[in-house]
């Protein structure tokens, strides 16, 4: 491979967002305060919601916080698809319950509702829906079969963040949403995550729960303290925000409405260059609605227009290898439609930091390679 020019992601960071560390080092004050609470409030401000809003460090960490607060455990089953990053079974599985990967949807690669159906058992407690490539088209399905089965819905919704459902945010409503703030997510604190619901018990262990569930903790270190003497009653973890992480993305909320233009200009500028090519098929989704954290192909010899595109010094990856594959949670059941999207599916450099110029050059290169089967 040449030597790389264009990369598949990145964050963009400025000069606001160093000062703004450099504040929080100079305080002396790095651990949860009231920066996070500010970025907290900042985030239900944006997203126009009456959900309570609760920060932790990582994405991962939201997804399993969330369902350890409404009791998943050993033995449950949650329903997730399996074309999703590792993440997503991790948190299932650090809780002691089992993911059960489902299929998903030919066109937006969300989840195979009808799939997930099938698969509901006895243990069946929650259902996790993936906004694959940014997308949550399919959600108010997933919520009438939740209802009718009585579970709980848990959206990973980390490419997600300042996405619309329905002309409103995602966040507006729902049961519990996870969102993602890592270092290529659609706004970043470096690392990061947030949970959101409206459930006034599982929001208190939810809050507990971040700092390894020692009661009413979150009030003292928003206030610049900590507690004493206290109680423990529930599991809990090591999930808290930090300050320097909060600082980061409250000047990165601040971006957010141009970070959304780039990245649909973006999107809108692939697909109207490559529209024309047979072998290359674009997600059915409705790219004015997102903020567009991945864009996803589906690709005729993806595995050669891959090696084309990175021989040019052109990063690109595969959203994802399905979870079914993998060692640890091999199933027992094949997912035919899930399996033979993963042999066509190719994302290609979308961040805000892309040129013009250097979206130009990927386009040609993938004209040519199916102009002559040849990438030079």
């Amino acid at each position: 491979m040449k030597n790389l020019k264009v990369r598949l992601s990145k964050c963009s960071i400025s000069s606001e967002e160093i000062n703004a560390v450099k504040k929080v080092l100079e305080s002396e004050y790095l651990g949860m305060g009231a920066q996070v609470l500010e970025f907290e409030r900042n985030i239900k401000s944006y997203l126009d919601t009456s959900m309570s809003v609760v920060c932790v460090n990582t994405g991962t960490s939201a997804l399993q916080l969330a369902l350890s607060a409404i009791g998943i455990g050993h033995g449950d089953e949650v329903l997730v698809p399996s074309l999703t990053y590792i993440a997503s079974f991790q948190a299932i599985s650090a809780t002691g319950a089992n993911p059960i990967a489902c299929e998903v949807n030919q066109d937006t690669l969300f989840i195979d509702v009808h799939d997930a159906k099938s698969k509901i058992t006895a243990n069946t407690k929650a259902i996790m829906p993936v906004h694959y490539a940014s997308s949550s088209k399919g959600m108010g399905e997933v919520y009438t079969l939740a209802k009718k089965h009585k579970l709980r819905v848990i959206e990973d919704a980390a490419q997600a963040f300042g996405c619309n459902r329905d002309s409103k945010k995602i966040g507006k409503k729902g049961d519990i949403i996870c969102f993602s703030f890592d270092g290529i997510k659609n706004i970043t604190s470096g690392e990061g995550g947030a949970i959101l619901t409206n459930d006034e018990k599982v929001l208190q262990r939810l809050r507990d729960g971040r700092l390894l569930s020692v009661q009413n903790d979150t009030e003292n270190r928003f206030s610049g303290n900590r507690s004493w003497d206290f109680d423990v009653k529930d599991q809990g973890f090591r999930f808290h925000m930090s300050n320097i992480n909060a600082v980061i993305g409250i000047e990165q909320l601040k971006k957010i409405s141009f970070f959304r233009k780039k990245r649909q200009d973006i999107s809108e500028r692939y697909i109207r260059q490559l529209k024309e090519i047979q072998n290359i098929e674009f997600l059915k989704l409705n790219y004015l609605d997102i903020i567009p954290h991945i864009f996803v192909v589906k690709a005729h010899d993806r595995d050669g227009l891959r090696r084309c595109l990175m021989d040019s010094g052109i990063e690109c990856g595969i959203h994802y290898k399905p979870n079914h594959l993998l060692t640890k949670y091999n199933t027992n059941f094949d997912l035919p439609v899930t399996e033979e999207i993963y042999k066509k599916i190719l994302t290609l450099p979308c961040h805000v930091d892309l040129s013009i110029r250097d979206q130009d050059m990927i386009i040609f290169k993938i004209k040519e390679f199916y102009n002559g089967g040849v990438c030079e």
